[in-house]
């Protein structure tokens, strides 16, 4: 378990006599996902940390934020945060686009 002061490990403990969770890891999950219900902007934190490590695409970050993708895609705008894309070189789209062009005529 993770070290808490001497009160919180007595509230911990109390909660878990009493019957209310079966152990202290239960009590320490419900209270964690308390902290995340409560404060929406550390889902916001969170999902960016995951999605900046690779961990999880754009819209599962988007979700796990509770944001819509273009929501999301905003929150990383304005937090300074670059999406890097891979893209064909330009010159390579340019030979497609008029092989195509001369293709329709």
């Amino acid at each position: 378990m993770v070290a808490l002061s001497v009160g919180l490990e007595r509230k911990v403990k109390a909660l878990v006599d009493a019957g209310y969770y079966s152990n202290e890891r239960e009590v320490l999950t419900a209270a964690v996902l308390s902290l995340f219900r409560e404060n929406r902007e550390l889902n916001v934190t969170v999902a960016i940390e995951l999605y900046k490590t690779g961990e999880v695409s754009l819209s599962k970050a988007a979700e796990i934020a509770g944001l819509s993708t273009i929501e999301f895609k905003e929150v990383l705008g304005k937090r300074g945060f670059v999406r890097e894309i891979e893209a064909r070189p330009a010159k390579e789209m340019d030979k497609k686009l008029r092989k195509h062009l001369n293709d329709a005529v």
